[in-house]
């Protein structure tokens, strides 16, 4: 096994602002400058905002990555999609909330700390008022802005673990069992954290089995084409069991760390302790091919 630790963010900062507004049919529009590019960030921001505003996520509709409709972002990289942006735009929706309750609480007399946001509207005692009327009271536009420098950071674990058996002789290497337990803080959308999880490890593996950039004495590449450089396929990747610490982080949202690129991280030193205890020598080079092991067992 081998254990990995990696920083939450960019180590020199990372900013993100944010901004969420009350639309007069109940919904909200969330505006973040992150971009989701498949790494599910926008399903966790939706999820953030829900929860903060006491609705349901069909009710918030978000648009990202879109330099004109929000201010700053420094960029979608980093680990930094769900800590950063989404403290941003945690601290909008939390500032939209106080707003919605103090027209409430105008609105009907009561004191705005025990104004209860819901799905359709404020509900302050025997009363709810609606999204127009919040609107009406505020003037016609409820909207609230957030920002987070991304400091201080935190730190993500990850712990693989793998059982494999050698062929003594020809040097394959089988896995035959693969666990990575992870350190994520609340994990927000365990699904997709969960996958996340599964497809660093394969990727890992890609880097750690099979995939090696291979030059000449001119410095051209020769493995230029996907015959001599192999990607894993389905087949060549075993099923990682995932478990998740339960943890919860004071400096992420509602207790969230990041996890994108750590998983990738503890594959190969866990991976090559494997098989040094399977062969009794140790590997100092990737991939671990069969000419590689086999060399080393002679």
């Amino acid at each position: 096994m081998a254990l990995a630790m990696i920083a939450t963010n960019p180590p020199n900062g990372h900013i993100s602002e944010a901004s969420i507004e009350l639309l007069p049919d109940g919904r909200y529009l969330a505006r973040v400058g992150t971009a989701e590019f498949g790494n599910g960030t926008t399903t966790v921001h939706t999820q953030i905002a829900a929860t903060a505003l006491g609705t349901t996520p069909d009710r918030i509709v978000v648009h990202q990555s879109d330099t004109d409709v929000t201010t700053h972002n420094t960029g979608a990289f980093g680990s930094s999609g769900t800590v950063v942006a989404s403290k941003a735009l945690l601290a909008a929706s939390h500032e939209l909330r106080r707003r919605m309750a103090k027209a409430a609480a105008e609105l009907t007399v009561t004191d705005p700390e025990q104004a209860e946001l819901q799905a359709d509207g404020v509900r302050c005692g025997d009363r709810l008022v609606t999204p127009g009327e919040l609107l009406e009271v505020a003037g016609g536009r409820l909207r609230a802005e957030g920002r987070h420098c991304g400091l201080p950071r935190s730190l993500s674990f990850n712990v693989q673990a793998f059982r494999v058996a050698v062929d003594i002789r020809t040097g394959e290497v089988r896995i035959l069992r693969s666990v990575q337990a992870a350190d994520a803080g609340t994990v927000l959308n365990p699904e997709q954290c969960r996958g996340q999880i599964e497809g660093g490890a394969a990727q890992a593996l890609g880097a750690s089995m099979y995939e090696e950039i291979i030059t000449d004495d001119a410095g051209r590449v020769t493995t230029d084409v996907l015959r001599n450089y192999h990607i894993p396929q389905f087949a060549d990747v075993p099923r990682t069991e995932v478990y998740f610490a339960d943890t919860y982080d004071g400096l992420g949202p509602v207790g969230a760390k990041s996890m994108s690129e750590a998983p990738f991280n503890p594959i190969a030193p866990a991976l090559a302790n494997a098989v040094r205890n399977a062969i009794g020598v140790r590997p100092h080079e990737l991939p671990l091919s069969r000419d590689r092991i086999w060399r080393l067992m002679q």
